[in-house]
């Protein structure tokens, strides 16, 4: 009796000492029991999700670059702050390079249109990639007295993205892109303000390494007035010539260069001749992740399973941070004469544990819709693709906050618990939202797994005052479908073939 009642109390001594570990803080299912349902970042911030109405939104703000430029979402509008996020489009050139930077906050970037490459600096990771063309190494083998004096470009792993990829990118995180093909990229990205990574303030801050931002001197009056910024120099110009010439180890003139004040091109600029040595190579790079997996399992096999070994090469270093969502083979949900909808978490993607982001993409063929459902445990940033469809939102006490077309290029944040239904009314309509958790939730309404699929018909006789005939109807007539259903003529007229 006495073991007994110890053991009740050590159960609870450790139910008020580790909290977090609550079963309503759980999510269960196929997709993974014991994930994090409720995300701690984002508690204290509910009273800026006061939403009477809910309106699309298109950028407020345009920053010019030689090669391409940027369109900003007003960061204040009070959906984003709701949502504790920042949006921005960037439209890259053919020939086009975003210099290297980075920012305060983790983000996920879509690419809407075009392809090309993209690299990512990560602190402790090895620059085990080579960059070199056998022309190249002959004219230094020319140049040079000896082998040992030719150059030999070593940098970490560069990748090739295309059309209907997400990327992720950890705040902190120096990364670049450039355009290999021949048409502009389009890119609409995410980033989450509201992350515990971000320990400054809600404000997003892009911290340049090279070039400079270029604005319109009204531009540039209405972000000092606003966010108190300064006019977009790199961060490497703010250091004294000499103390960064002997940083660096290069001559002043070097580090002029660098520091330039008078560079105009802004943050997207233009490589005449290109970033050929940059290829990537599809099978090297494959031969490489194999390699370098063996010796990672060959290496934790020598230190033994307890030994640690460094937090970044073990991550960050050894995870991908691409995932292509277009592709119809990979859809959750698919409809032939509906659409098809695709997710995006932590399942398929293990490093948004750190960026704590998650997406989906749909399609609706003209007339189908999404029935009415809800994020269980974000919020979500919708932004149209391509075509346009008819979207109602209903919050709190039954209150419709939006009930209007969406169309594309805008966006639409959908806050956490409103149940919102989707009608396509282009040919086709598609979207991709972005979520304010790794591994996001969604409640049907109705259909297979729905809500109303799970509840008693003696239930909802009761509670709609319907008969049992309405109420069995009501619960099965979708049949099997799920997520995304066909239009109700085109379901009538097969029933009456």
């Amino acid at each position: 009796m006495a073991n007994s009642i110890n053991l009740l109390f050590l159960s609870l001594a450790l139910c008020f000492l580790l909290p977090s570990t609550s079963l309503a803080q759980f999510s269960f299912g196929q997709q993974g029991f014991g994930q994090p349902l409720l995300s701690q970042r984002r508690l204290g911030y509910g009273s800026q999700c006061q939403l009477e109405r809910l309106a699309a939104l298109e950028p407020t703000r345009r920053v010019p670059s030689e090669a391409g430029f940027t369109e900003y979402f007003d960061q204040l509008n009070e959906q984003l702050q709701c949502a504790g996020v920042v949006a921005y489009r960037r439209t890259i050139q053919p020939r086009g390079l975003v210099l290297p930077y980075y920012s305060n906050a983790p983000k996920l970037v879509y690419i809407v249109q075009g392809r090309g490459i993209s690299g990512t600096v990560i602190p402790g990771c090895p620059e085990s990639f080579q960059s070199l063309r056998q022309g190249f190494e002959q004219q230094w083998e020319e140049e040079s007295e000896s082998q040992s004096q030719r150059f030999r470009d070593e940098h970490q792993k560069v990748q090739l993205f295309r059309e209907g990829d997400v990327l992720a990118y950890p705040a902190g995180v120096a990364n670049w892109v450039y355009n290999n093909g021949e048409v502009p990229i389009i890119a609409i990205a995410v980033a989450d303000t509201s992350s515990n990574a971000n320990q400054l303030d809600r404000q997003h801050r892009q911290f340049l390494l090279a070039g400079r931002e270029r604005q319109s001197q009204e531009q540039i009056a209405q972000v000092e007035e606003r966010f108190q910024q300064q006019k977009g120099n790199n961060l490497l110009s703010g250091f004294e010539l000499e103390l960064l010439a002997e940083a660096l180890g290069v001559d002043k003139e070097v580090v002029r260069k660098i520091q330039n004040l008078n560079d105009n091109r802004g943050d997207i600029v233009r490589v005449e001749k290109g970033l050929q040595m940059l290829e990537p190579q599809r099978r090297a790079e494959q031969e490489a992740q194999e390699q370098e997996r063996e010796e990672r399992e060959e290496t934790q096999e020598r230190r033994g399973s307890s030994c640690e070994r460094n937090g970044l090469e073990e991550t960050y270093c050894t995870l991908k941070n691409r995932q292509n969502i277009a592709n119809p083979t990979l859809a959750d949900y698919y409809n032939p004469r509906a659409g098809r909808l695709t997710s995006l978490n932590v399942q398929k993607l293990p490093i948004l544990r750190f960026i704590q982001l998650s997406a989906e993409r749909g399609v609706l063929r003209r007339n189908a819709i999404q029935p009415p459902h809800w994020n269980i445990n974000a919020h979500s940033i919708m932004y149209v693709v391509r075509g346009s469809g008819r979207l109602q939102v209903v919050g709190h006490r039954g209150r419709t906050v939006f009930d209007g077309e969406l169309r594309q290029g805008q966006l639409l944040v959908i806050p956490q618990q409103h149940i919102v239904i989707k009608k396509a009314q282009s040919e086709q309509f598609e979207w991709i939202s972005f979520k304010t958790n790794e591994n996001a939730f969604v409640s049907h309404i109705v259909g297979k797994t729905s809500v109303l699929r799970g509840i008693p018909v003696e239930v909802l006789m009761n509670s709609y005052r319907v008969s049992r005939e309405e109420a069995r109807r009501l619960k099965f007539n979708r049949g099997n479908e799920i997520a995304i259903f066909s239009p109700r003529q085109e379901k009538e007229d097969r029933a009456t073939a």
